[in-house]
């Protein structure tokens, strides 16, 4: 019997990433919330029964089109080996969010695809467990991926609380035309730049919507408009098109804006547009669970 099922994978922004320690494996510990937004790729899935397990990718970006590195495809790999099915898996992906912007695109694609394969499979009782395992596998984003919501994410993204009734955030993201190597911007960062853990006081004030620039830090935002000066250049445009707070998402380059509503940031990415041509501008919302 064929399947078809087709689903949104929605985006992220980091509203702070604190650094609190590295491990002995040379990974760093964070302290963030992760929020949801409403920029999302499109994937459709097809599973047709077949006597071995095979993934078929389409993605309308050439370059992320390779089912060897794309973590949507892996994530198809990776689920039919664990649970031991058999079938061949058509992945159809349409690309919206920017690769290499810090907004967990790939991750988004690769949480979704478990999901998706979930249902359509009826994996068996443990399957959240299993999932978890897999999805830590694929990448340190990758567990937050397979129930979104506004969440406390810290150790190295594996440890995951949902907050309850998160106040809701009118957004511009603007994206520089790079994509930022994560791997050089943690490499660059130096220990004076940890942070450290937000305070009680600053996630209180948060979860009370009263969110101002200093809760909005971002320990690899230096190390990234270091190597790349554009992305400071966005956060002022962003700032002069009334921002109330912004900061850099991930480990970068895309850049984020809050406004107070709606109609304020559709005007904002407007202007945005004409000022930053070369920037891919998004006018958004937080997504609640």
């Amino acid at each position: 019997m064929v399947k078809l099922l087709a689903e949104r994978a929605f985006a992220k922004i980091n509203l702070f990433l604190r650094v609190t320690s590295r491990r002995a494996d040379g990974y760093h510990e964070l302290d963030s919330i992760f929020v949801p937004i409403s920029v999302s790729d499109r994937i459709t899935i097809e599973v047709r029964p077949a006597p071995t397990s095979s993934v078929t990718l389409r993605c309308n970006v050439a370059e992320l089109s390779d089912k060897q590195s794309n973590l949507a495809s892996r994530a198809a790999h990776d689920f039919m080996r664990e649970f031991g099915i058999s079938a061949h898996v058509m992945i159809d992906l349409e690309k919206t969010v920017p690769a290499g912007a810090g907004l967990g695109g790939g991750s988004s694609d690769a949480g979704t695809v478990l999901r998706m394969l979930a249902s359509m499979t009826r994996a068996s009782g443990d399957s959240i467990e299993r999932m978890r395992k897999i999805a830590v596998g694929l990448g340190a984003d990758v567990p937050f991926f397979l129930d979104p919501r506004p969440s406390r994410v810290t150790g190295i993204g594996e440890r995951i609380e949902a907050i309850e009734k998160f106040p809701p955030l009118h957004l511009v993201i603007a994206v520089p035309p790079i994509e930022v190597p994560t791997a050089s911007i943690f490499k660059m960062l130096k220990r004076e730049g940890w942070s450290g853990p937000a305070s009680s006081e600053d996630i209180d004030e948060i979860l009370r919507g009263a969110i101002v620039g200093r809760h909005l830090m971002n320990d690899l935002e230096a190390p990234a408009t270091q190597l790349f000066p554009q992305i400071a250049h966005l956060k002022v445009l962003l700032q002069e098109c009334g921002a109330t707070a912004t900061s850099m998402t991930g480990s970068g380059g895309a850049i984020f804006g809050i406004f107070p509503d709606s109609p304020a940031a559709g005007r904002a990415a407007d202007a945005l547009r004409r000022r930053a041509p070369e920037a891919r501008v998004f006018a958004a919302k937080s997504l609640d669970a």
